[in-house]
């Protein structure tokens, strides 16, 4: 099974930005987490991460035919953006949304996601972890290890 895993704006200043509110772990350090994890599942995982909308429907449209679930966290673009949520529509793969942070007890406008629509699953507010239990998620949905 081969699984992309996505991430939204801002998402490569993990350990930086806020870490009252996402933590002190690097997006390094959660890509190792991740490779780790999938290591030992016995699955492939590719990863990328933009601050540009566009980009992430590229390579939303990109995994067509190449991967078997997503993992998305949009981040800000959680609460804006069509485009993601048609993208993710338009490939049919199966798809999970992750938020770090508890996003449905912050601030108003957090609380739409338009991503969610076209998601199996979403995971908030259970840290860089809420990663794995998405894959697991994902995993025992594809029937791997």
């Amino acid at each position: 099974m081969k699984i992309l895993v996505l991430n939204g704006p801002n998402i490569n200043m993990l350990g930086i930005r806020e870490p009252d509110i996402y933590g002190r772990e690097t997006y390094d350090g959660l890509v190792e987490k991740i490779k780790s994890h999938c290591k030992a599942k016995g699955l492939d995982v590719e990863f990328y991460q933009s601050n540009h909308e566009g980009s992430l429907v590229d390579k939303i449209q990109a995994a067509y035919g190449s991967f078997d679930g997503i993992v998305i966290n949009p981040a800000a673009y959680t609460h804006t953006s069509v485009a993601l949520l048609d993208a993710l529509k338009a490939v049919s793969i199966p798809a999970v949304e992750v938020h770090i942070s508890e996003v449905d007890r912050r601030e108003d406008f957090r609380q739409v996601s338009y991503v969610r629509a076209a998601c199996i699953a979403t995971i908030s507010g259970h840290g860089t972890d809420g990663y794995l239990e998405a894959i697991d998620l994902l995993a025992e949905r594809g029937g791997a290890k």
